[in-house]
């Protein structure tokens, strides 16, 4: 499966409701085509699996056109070993096909846990996947896309073959010059050298699997797709007893067979091949076919009269209505008329009858007695097919599918499953489930939709919550190194931002969850977490732009970059900062958030000083005072030689000053005091 891009949490399909019938609940799988979910079809209260196309291949004419075919190609099918296909439609130009759900494992999961399987278990798989494919080949549908994957192995022991994302009819199997389908470990020679398909393809790709259950690998490597390729088109596949020397010789020659590089030498479709497993090699893998056989004791209509075939045949009318001969006199008789009247009984004696007339009537008595038992016996019959009609439909062994009873408490589970005719276990099981409550009813063993005899028992699992899952860790990582760590375990919520002064931008500042009374839990603070819980991830948008000195237009925009409003602002003196820039910058909210309005104390220039009367003063005494509020003060040289022999600066008064008394000056301006010298 390809790697996921888009994290299931932030997936704008779960949750939402398709066509107004399906309820997205939780993503199950990514393909390079489409999404599987698991849905709700709330019209028919039953889970389904729903297969969306993927948003960025809706414009692809060809992607939409083979992702129809694979509806239409399914749709065609129905056994017991293929995935059922419910609906297809269209919303917002993405298609969808809505299948049957199967909770359980794919074969590719069991070759992984269990690595190679059994004989026995290899050809219990093989077998139902053939019959599940032989039903595809007699309709004219090649699946060209076998792999393990598309192997699922439900809960409840059933075996489907699914996923004719690649299927075609039998008949277009010339090259289109396009890239090859199909996964590159199962392709056969003539996919790999003329990109041709047909049912015997599908044949080679089976052996192939085949191959890898025994063997729990796969026949080619390499450390390039075209490595396999040319192996698959040039090389012969070898027999899996040379590196699983446990596997029957049987088993041997059917994998060869399978994998032949001449498709002629193959079976001729998935039906041929079946056949095959049968008589030495059933006996080699410990596994016996049950055969309907004709039996030998046929029974046969026979003439009427209870005559055997025999006799029929040689002309004995021994039953048949006859003229016969009078008693008297030898010769024969008159014919009697029509409608005559017979012999009278009264007051005649019995032996009044002729010896062939009273041969008559004993054989009209016998068939009269005959015709009651007939009619006794139908009577009977009838009676005991009513009785049994009634017993295998809606009496006491008649049939009945398990309802849906996934959410539900025990006590509702057991009184859905009693109405239906079910029994409940006594005892019940419990297992992992990341979308069930902890307490509710999780599945039920045999699953539900299964069609079952009445009284059959029922065993509910109850759901144990999820999974707990160690937590990486997350605090003061990268996004990017958090989300690949969180996103195959839990489902991601939108990511919360905000601005942080100590944390570089796009780094995770805190992550909460729910635990499992509903209450927020700090994810920091916690070592494991419940499979598939929701995450959510607050990110460093990086510290506030510092706007100190900037202009208001300047301050503007640089905030606007980030996300961030001005706010109110407010005009002070400075005498440091120049009139009209920024003094300083405060966020109203805390944490600061993208939208979040900064508030500005903005520029007014130097502080007004209205000069004071200094006249009369000496003048080191007006020089203080003005140079108190931050003036600068001139006096000029006192040219009286007189001056040289005493501090005049400290004897003689200010007479006036420029600019005058009662003027607005600024810190720094000039002051100049004139006196008299």
């Amino acid at each position: 499966m390809p790697p996921m891009t888009t994290n299931a949490a932030t997936d704008p399909m779960i949750g939402r409701m398709i066509d107004q019938r399906y309820r997205v609940r939780s993503r199950i799988a990514r393909g390079g085509m489409a999404t599987v979910y698991l849905a709700t079809d709330v019209r028919l209260e039953r889970r389904v699996a729903i297969k969306i196309m993927h948003g960025h291949l809706a414009d692809d004419q060809a992607f939409r056109d083979r992702f129809i075919q694979e509806a239409r190609s399914a749709a065609r099918l129905s056994h017991p070993n293929l995935v059922g296909v419910y609906d297809q439609g269209a919303e917002d130009d993405t298609a969808y096909i809505v299948m049957e759900y199967i909770p359980g494992i794919t074969l590719r999961d069991l070759l992984q846990e269990h690595r190679a399987l059994t004989p026995e278990q290899a050809t219990d798989i093989l077998r139902a996947v053939l019959a599940g494919l032989a039903s595809a080949h007699r309709a004219g549908i090649v699946h060209r896309d076998l792999k393990p994957e598309n192997v699922l192995l439900a809960d409840d022991g059933r075996i489907k073959l699914g996923d004719f994302g690649l299927a075609r009819a039998t008949t277009a199997n010339t090259a289109t010059g396009a890239a090859l389908l199909g996964t590159i470990a199962y392709l056969s020679p003539e996919l790999v050298t003329r990109g041709a398909a047909d049912s015997r393809s599908d044949i080679y790709a089976l052996g192939i699997m085949l191959y890898e259950m025994l063997t729990g690998e796969q026949p080619y490597k390499g450390d390039q797709p075209m490595q396999i390729a040319y192996q698959h088109a040039n090389d012969t596949v070898p027999v899996p007893s040379a590196a699983e020397p446990g596997v029957p010789p049987e088993l041997d020659d059917l994998v060869a067979w399978a994998t032949a590089r001449d498709p002629d030498d193959r079976p001729r479709d998935a039906r041929d091949m079946l056949d095959h497993m049968s008589g030495d090699l059933q006996r080699a893998t410990g596994q016996y076919r049950t055969a309907v056989l004709r039996p030998e004791n046929a029974t046969a209509i026979l003439p009427a009269g209870g005559s055997s075939p025999a006799s029929a045949d040689s002309g004995d009318a021994t039953d048949a209505t006859r003229v016969i001969a009078g008693s008297t006199g030898g010769t024969p008789a008159a014919p009697a008329r029509r409608g005559a009247p017979g012999p009278r009984r009264t007051g005649a004696p019995a032996g009044a009858l002729s010896p062939a007339g009273q041969r008559l009537a004993d054989k009209s008595a016998k068939r009269r007695r005959r015709g009651w038992i007939v009619l006794a016996v139908v009577v009977v019959l009838a009676i005991i097919a009513g009785v049994v009609g009634w017993a295998l439909g809606p009496g006491p062994l008649g049939n009945v599918r398990i309802p849906e009873v996934t959410g539900k408490s025990v006590a509702q589970a057991r009184q859905l499953l009693q109405a239906q005719g079910l029994q409940p276990a006594a005892r019940t099981g419990t297992r992992y489930d990341a979308v069930v409550a902890k307490g509710q009813v999780s599945t039920t063993k045999p699953a539900a939709e299964r069609e079952v005899r009445k009284g059959t028992a029922v065993q509910i699992v109850v759901s144990g919550g999820p999974r707990l899952i160690t937590l990486p860790a997350i605090v003061g990582q990268p996004l990017s190194k958090v989300t690949a760590a969180l996103d195959d375990d839990f489902q991601l919520q939108d990511d919360q931002y905000e601005f942080s002064a100590d944390a570089p931008k796009d780094t995770v500042i805190a992550a909460k969850g729910l635990g499992t009374d509903g209450q927020t839990v700090d994810l920091s603070s916690v070592e494991t977490y419940g499979e598939r819980g929701p995450v959510t991830l607050t990110v460093s948008l990086g510290p506030v732009p510092d706007v100190t000195g900037k202009t208001v237009d300047e301050a503007t925009s640089t905030l606007d970059g980030v996300g961030l409003t001005v706010g109110a602002q407010q005009e002070q003196y400075s005498d440091e900062v120049p009139r009209g820039q920024v003094i300083s910058a405060e966020v109203e909210d805390s944490p600061a958030v993208q939208g979040s309005a900064v508030d500005l104390v903005v520029s007014r220039g130097p502080t007004p000083i209205t000069l004071p009367d200094v006249a009369g003063k000496t003048i080191n005494d007006a020089t203080s005072t003005l140079e108190n509020l931050g003036l600068q003060v001139e006096v000029p040289d006192c040219t009286n030689v007189l001056c040289r022999f005493y501090d005049w600066k400290s004897s003689l008064p200010v007479r006036a000053i420029d600019p005058v008394q009662g003027s607005t000056v600024y810190r720094g301006d000039t002051i100049t005091l004139s006196y008299e010298q």
